[in-house]
Protein backbone atom coordinates (compact mmCIF):
# COMPACT_ATOMS: atom_id res chain seq x y z
CA UNK A 1 0.00 0.00 0.00
CA UNK A 2 2.86 2.49 0.99
CA UNK A 3 4.06 4.21 -2.75
CA UNK A 4 7.73 2.77 -2.99
CA UNK A 5 9.18 6.62 -4.92
CA UNK A 6 7.92 8.06 -1.40
CA UNK A 7 9.47 5.39 0.80
CA UNK A 8 12.69 5.26 -0.76
CA UNK A 9 13.18 8.66 -0.47
CA UNK A 10 11.92 8.77 3.36
CA UNK A 11 14.58 5.77 3.87
CA UNK A 12 17.14 7.79 2.03
CA UNK A 13 16.57 10.73 4.28
CA UNK A 14 16.29 8.78 7.65
CA UNK A 15 19.71 7.00 7.31
CA UNK A 16 21.53 9.74 6.10
CA UNK A 17 20.40 11.61 9.37
CA UNK A 18 21.44 8.69 11.12
CA UNK A 19 24.70 7.16 9.81
CA UNK A 20 26.35 10.44 8.55
CA UNK A 21 29.60 10.17 7.49
CA UNK A 22 29.61 6.54 9.01
CA UNK A 23 28.52 4.10 11.69
CA UNK A 24 31.50 4.61 13.08
CA UNK A 25 30.97 2.22 16.03
CA UNK A 26 30.19 -0.81 13.24
CA UNK A 27 33.28 0.24 11.10
CA UNK A 28 35.87 0.13 13.77
CA UNK A 29 35.34 -3.48 15.20
CA UNK A 30 33.22 -5.68 12.40
CA UNK A 31 34.93 -6.67 9.36
CA UNK A 32 32.87 -5.04 6.89
CA UNK A 33 32.55 -9.13 4.79
CA UNK A 34 30.72 -10.46 8.13
CA UNK A 35 27.56 -11.80 7.47
CA UNK A 36 24.77 -12.48 10.00
CA UNK A 37 21.48 -13.36 11.01
CA UNK A 38 18.92 -11.09 13.77
CA UNK A 39 15.30 -11.82 14.71
CA UNK A 40 12.67 -9.03 15.81
CA UNK A 41 11.74 -9.76 19.34
CA UNK A 42 8.25 -8.77 20.23
CA UNK A 43 7.95 -6.86 24.03
CA UNK A 44 4.33 -6.11 24.47
CA UNK A 45 1.13 -6.58 23.20
CA UNK A 46 -0.39 -4.71 20.23
CA UNK A 47 -0.76 -4.50 17.12
CA UNK A 48 2.03 -4.93 14.91
CA UNK A 49 2.80 -2.76 11.65
CA UNK A 50 5.73 -1.66 9.98
CA UNK A 51 7.04 -4.87 8.48
CA UNK A 52 7.01 -3.66 4.99
CA UNK A 53 9.12 -0.84 5.96
CA UNK A 54 11.33 -2.72 7.83
CA UNK A 55 12.16 -5.18 4.68
CA UNK A 56 12.39 -2.21 2.58
CA UNK A 57 14.90 -0.20 5.11
CA UNK A 58 17.31 -3.85 5.07
CA UNK A 59 17.03 -4.07 1.31
CA UNK A 60 17.49 -0.16 0.73
CA UNK A 61 21.06 -1.22 2.89
CA UNK A 62 21.81 -4.15 1.19
CA UNK A 63 19.86 -5.65 -1.88
CA UNK A 64 20.90 -9.27 -1.10
CA UNK A 65 19.36 -9.39 2.49
CA UNK A 66 17.29 -12.15 3.34
CA UNK A 67 13.99 -11.05 5.38
CA UNK A 68 11.87 -13.99 6.70
CA UNK A 69 8.77 -12.71 7.77
CA UNK A 70 7.35 -14.96 11.05
CA UNK A 71 3.94 -12.53 11.26
CA UNK A 72 2.34 -10.19 9.23
CA UNK A 73 1.24 -6.43 9.83
CA UNK A 74 -2.18 -6.21 10.98
CA UNK A 75 -1.82 -9.66 13.25
CA UNK A 76 -1.87 -9.68 17.25
CA UNK A 77 1.17 -9.79 18.40
CA UNK A 78 2.12 -11.09 22.00
CA UNK A 79 5.65 -10.09 24.26
CA UNK A 80 7.79 -13.33 23.62
CA UNK A 81 7.16 -13.79 20.10
CA UNK A 82 9.36 -12.83 16.92
CA UNK A 83 8.14 -10.63 14.18
CA UNK A 84 10.84 -11.50 11.61
CA UNK A 85 14.25 -13.11 11.22
CA UNK A 86 17.17 -11.01 8.80
CA UNK A 87 19.87 -11.96 7.15
CA UNK A 88 22.11 -9.72 5.56
CA UNK A 89 25.89 -8.20 5.96
CA UNK A 90 25.97 -7.38 9.75
CA UNK A 91 27.32 -3.81 8.78
CA UNK A 92 23.34 -3.72 6.85
CA UNK A 93 22.25 -5.08 10.35
CA UNK A 94 23.50 -2.53 12.51
CA UNK A 95 23.08 0.35 10.32
CA UNK A 96 19.10 -0.38 10.02
CA UNK A 97 18.73 -1.70 13.83
CA UNK A 98 17.05 1.67 15.03
CA UNK A 99 15.56 3.07 11.82
CA UNK A 100 13.77 -0.34 11.81
CA UNK A 101 12.72 0.26 15.48
CA UNK A 102 11.63 3.71 15.53
CA UNK A 103 9.73 2.84 12.77
CA UNK A 104 8.08 -0.31 13.44
CA UNK A 105 7.49 0.98 17.32
CA UNK A 106 5.72 3.54 16.33
CA UNK A 107 3.59 2.32 13.43
CA UNK A 108 2.83 -0.61 15.83
CA UNK A 109 1.69 1.97 19.20
CA UNK A 110 -1.03 3.51 16.54
CA UNK A 111 -2.35 0.82 15.20
CA UNK A 112 -2.78 -0.68 18.32
CA UNK A 113 -4.93 2.34 19.50
CA UNK A 114 -6.49 2.70 16.52
CA UNK A 115 -7.73 -1.15 16.51
CA UNK A 116 -8.86 -0.42 20.10
CA UNK A 117 -11.22 2.56 18.61
CA UNK A 118 -12.02 0.45 15.60
CA UNK A 119 -13.03 -2.26 18.23
CA UNK A 120 -15.56 0.02 19.63
CA UNK A 121 -17.40 0.86 16.91
CA UNK A 122 -17.96 -3.04 15.97
CA UNK A 123 -21.67 -3.34 15.23
CA UNK A 124 -21.72 0.40 14.00
CA UNK A 125 -22.04 2.51 10.96
CA UNK A 126 -19.45 4.74 11.48
CA UNK A 127 -15.58 4.16 10.40
CA UNK A 128 -12.74 5.77 12.42
CA UNK A 129 -10.67 8.68 10.10
CA UNK A 130 -7.37 9.83 10.81
CA UNK A 131 -6.24 13.76 10.51
CA UNK A 132 -3.18 15.53 9.75
CA UNK A 133 -2.04 16.37 13.31
CA UNK A 134 1.17 14.34 12.16
CA UNK A 135 4.69 14.23 12.36
CA UNK A 136 6.18 15.88 10.13
CA UNK A 137 8.03 13.84 7.48
CA UNK A 138 6.55 10.73 9.17
CA UNK A 139 3.07 11.03 7.93
CA UNK A 140 2.59 8.43 5.69
CA UNK A 141 3.87 5.89 7.92
CA UNK A 142 1.78 7.18 10.34
CA UNK A 143 -1.15 6.80 8.59
CA UNK A 144 -0.10 3.87 7.19
CA UNK A 145 -0.35 2.30 11.12
CA UNK A 146 -3.86 3.77 10.72
CA UNK A 147 -5.25 1.92 7.55
CA UNK A 148 -3.27 -1.38 9.39
CA UNK A 149 -5.13 -0.83 12.87
CA UNK A 150 -8.58 -1.08 10.98
CA UNK A 151 -9.14 2.86 10.65
CA UNK A 152 -9.61 5.05 7.18
CA UNK A 153 -6.98 7.46 5.87
CA UNK A 154 -8.29 11.17 5.75
CA UNK A 155 -6.80 13.31 2.84
CA UNK A 156 -2.94 12.65 2.64
CA UNK A 157 -2.12 16.45 2.96
CA UNK A 158 -3.70 19.84 1.55
CA UNK A 159 -3.46 18.92 -2.04
CA UNK A 160 -5.54 16.18 -2.17
CA UNK A 161 -8.91 17.18 -0.68
CA UNK A 162 -10.91 20.44 -0.15
CA UNK A 163 -11.72 20.75 3.54
CA UNK A 164 -12.69 24.65 4.27
CA UNK A 165 -12.23 25.01 7.85
CA UNK A 166 -12.97 27.62 10.57
CA UNK A 167 -10.52 29.90 9.28
CA UNK A 168 -11.02 29.32 5.64
CA UNK A 169 -14.57 30.29 6.16
CA UNK A 170 -14.19 33.64 8.61
CA UNK A 171 -11.00 34.75 5.72
CA UNK A 172 -13.34 34.26 2.95
CA UNK A 173 -16.27 35.73 4.48
CA UNK A 174 -18.70 32.60 5.10
CA UNK A 175 -19.50 29.32 3.70
CA UNK A 176 -21.66 30.41 0.54
CA UNK A 177 -18.65 32.42 -0.14
CA UNK A 178 -15.67 29.91 0.39
CA UNK A 179 -17.73 26.80 -1.43
CA UNK A 180 -18.42 28.78 -4.57
CA UNK A 181 -15.10 30.47 -4.86
CA UNK A 182 -13.77 26.67 -4.14
CA UNK A 183 -16.20 25.66 -6.97
CA UNK A 184 -14.52 28.31 -9.39
CA UNK A 185 -11.28 27.36 -8.77
CA UNK A 186 -11.50 23.80 -8.89
CA UNK A 187 -13.02 23.85 -12.25
CA UNK A 188 -10.58 26.98 -13.62
CA UNK A 189 -7.53 24.47 -12.90
CA UNK A 190 -8.73 21.11 -13.57
CA UNK A 191 -9.08 19.41 -10.45
CA UNK A 192 -11.22 16.92 -9.28
CA UNK A 193 -11.35 17.04 -5.28
CA UNK A 194 -13.91 16.29 -3.17
CA UNK A 195 -15.26 19.35 -1.16
CA UNK A 196 -15.49 19.35 2.80
CA UNK A 197 -16.62 22.22 4.75
CA UNK A 198 -16.66 22.56 8.48
CA UNK A 199 -20.40 23.55 10.34
CA UNK A 200 -19.98 25.15 14.01
CA UNK A 201 -23.99 24.65 14.17
CA UNK A 202 -27.00 23.76 12.61
CA UNK A 203 -27.35 27.17 10.85
CA UNK A 204 -24.10 26.33 9.00
CA UNK A 205 -25.17 22.96 8.59
CA UNK A 206 -28.22 24.41 6.79
CA UNK A 207 -25.68 26.82 4.34
CA UNK A 208 -23.12 24.44 4.04
CA UNK A 209 -26.45 22.24 2.25
CA UNK A 210 -28.19 25.27 0.76
CA UNK A 211 -24.96 26.44 -1.36
CA UNK A 212 -24.54 22.58 -2.80
CA UNK A 213 -21.03 21.45 -4.15
CA UNK A 214 -20.38 20.11 -0.77
CA UNK A 215 -19.14 16.36 -0.67
CA UNK A 216 -19.33 15.88 3.25
CA UNK A 217 -19.92 17.52 6.28
CA UNK A 218 -18.06 17.99 8.97
CA UNK A 219 -20.13 18.55 12.78
CA UNK A 220 -17.36 20.14 14.40
CA UNK A 221 -17.54 20.10 18.24
CA UNK A 222 -21.18 19.14 18.02
CA UNK A 223 -22.61 17.03 21.26
CA UNK A 224 -24.31 13.84 20.22
CA UNK A 225 -27.69 15.49 20.39
CA UNK A 226 -26.76 17.85 17.85
CA UNK A 227 -25.35 15.73 15.54
CA UNK A 228 -28.69 13.51 15.49
CA UNK A 229 -30.66 16.97 14.66
CA UNK A 230 -27.86 17.82 11.84
CA UNK A 231 -28.12 14.01 10.75
CA UNK A 232 -31.88 14.80 10.69
CA UNK A 233 -31.05 18.22 8.45
CA UNK A 234 -28.45 16.65 6.41
CA UNK A 235 -30.99 13.54 5.67
CA UNK A 236 -28.24 11.17 3.16
CA UNK A 237 -27.31 14.18 1.11
CA UNK A 238 -23.86 14.42 1.72
CA UNK A 239 -21.63 12.33 3.95
CA UNK A 240 -20.87 13.17 7.63
CA UNK A 241 -18.18 13.43 9.92
CA UNK A 242 -17.98 13.80 13.67
CA UNK A 243 -14.93 16.11 15.38
CA UNK A 244 -13.52 17.16 18.22
CA UNK A 245 -12.67 15.78 21.46
CA UNK A 246 -14.35 12.66 21.25
CA UNK A 247 -12.50 9.70 22.85
CA UNK A 248 -12.57 5.98 23.66
CA UNK A 249 -15.09 7.01 26.74
CA UNK A 250 -17.86 8.87 23.97
CA UNK A 251 -17.09 7.31 20.75
CA UNK A 252 -19.93 4.94 21.03
CA UNK A 253 -22.55 7.93 21.60
CA UNK A 254 -21.42 9.46 18.22
CA UNK A 255 -21.23 6.39 16.19
CA UNK A 256 -25.25 5.98 17.83
CA UNK A 257 -26.11 8.84 15.74
CA UNK A 258 -25.73 7.26 12.34
CA UNK A 259 -22.95 9.53 11.49
CA UNK A 260 -20.93 8.21 8.58
CA UNK A 261 -16.87 8.59 10.27
CA UNK A 262 -15.39 10.18 13.18
CA UNK A 263 -11.92 11.97 12.88
CA UNK A 264 -9.86 11.49 15.64
CA UNK A 265 -6.44 13.03 15.66
CA UNK A 266 -5.67 11.16 18.91
CA UNK A 267 -5.18 8.09 17.20
CA UNK A 268 -1.67 9.12 16.01
CA UNK A 269 -0.49 11.79 18.15
CA UNK A 270 -1.31 10.13 22.07
CA UNK A 271 -0.49 6.85 20.53
CA UNK A 272 2.25 5.32 22.71
CA UNK A 273 5.38 3.54 20.86
CA UNK A 274 5.25 -0.44 21.42
CA UNK A 275 8.76 -1.87 22.83
CA UNK A 276 10.52 -4.34 19.99
CA UNK A 277 14.00 -4.60 19.73
CA UNK A 278 16.37 -6.66 17.12
CA UNK A 279 18.49 -9.05 18.35
CA UNK A 280 21.64 -10.66 16.70
CA UNK A 281 21.10 -14.59 16.41
CA UNK A 282 24.82 -16.80 17.49
CA UNK A 283 25.19 -19.92 16.29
Amino acid sequence: MLDETALNAFIRSALAEDIGNGDHSTLACIPPTAKGKALLKIKENGILAGMEVAEAIFKWLDMYAVFKPLKKDGDTMVAGEAAFEIEAAVHTLLMGERLVLNCMQRMSGIATLTRQYVDRLQGYHTRILDTRKTTPNFRMLEKEAVRIGGGVNHRMGLYDMVMLKDNHIDFAGGITAAVNKTVAYLAEKKLPLKIEVETRNLDDVREALAVGHVDRIMLDNFTPEQITAAMAIIDGKVETEASGGITLDTLQDYAKTGVDFISVGAIIHHAVSLDLSLKAIIP
